[in-house]
């Protein structure tokens, strides 16, 4: 049993962190996330169905785990449940916490948690960091996390359809952000080169 639940965290470990990366911010809040989740699974792993996705449900957890320590920072006793756990992370960033507070760009106190995720400190966190957080939230679950929509809206609030476009309102414009920053802009001498007019022979 415990050689299994071991199998999963190596097999699963790097899409947790992912997700809580993508919730919270690379840093201290993500790591807390990703071992609150895995200690949560230990305890309710000899009750676990032998057919359960183990990615989906882990990803599930990780999610109820990161409004945890959103809870905890905040010190706010919101109800549980979709939209209002959304509004809880919208006021958490809003006063400067997570991706745009302390967990932007900054390691986790376990060194090796950067390891199991090859992303590691890849700008792409910068971008994710920008996205509104509804929108954040669906990609995360959805291309990170292989959450059908229907889950997604059941996690966050919303229906089905929202949540589809959500994830595809986050996905242009992380292609947007990552466009801009990978066409290279032409130096001010390539312009004058350009614009300068041959001169002929006679």
């Amino acid at each position: 049993m415990r050689a299994a639940f071991d199998g999963a965290v190596v097999r699963h470990g790097p899409t947790v962190l992912r997700v809580c990366r993508a919730v919270l911010g690379p840093g201290p809040d993500a790591d807390d996330a990703w071992s609150e989740t895995f200690l949560s699974a230990l305890r309710a792993w000899p009750d676990l169905p032998e057919e359960t996705n183990v990615e989906a449900w882990l990803v599930r957890v990780a999610h109820r785990r990161a409004v945890d320590v959103v809870r905890r920072s905040s010190r706010s006793a919101a109800p549980a449940g979709g939209a209002d756990e959304v509004v809880l992370l919208e006021g958490w960033e809003g006063r400067g916490r997570g991706l745009h507070g302390r967990g932007r760009g900054g390691r986790g106190r376990s060194g090796d948690r950067a390891d199991d995720d090859e992303l590691g400190d890849h700008p792409i966190w910068c971008a994710v960091a920008a996205l509104p957080t509804r929108q954040r939230l669906c990609v995360a679950y959805r291309y990170l996390g292989g959450l059908p929509y229907a889950e997604i809206a059941a996690l966050i609030g919303g229906g089905e359809a929202a949540a589809r476009r959500a994830a595809a309102d986050g996905v242009a414009a992380l292609r947007r952000t990552v466009s801009e920053r990978t066409v290279p802009r032409q130096t001010e001498r390539d312009q004058t080169v350009q614009t300068t007019p041959t001169m002929e022979g006679p």
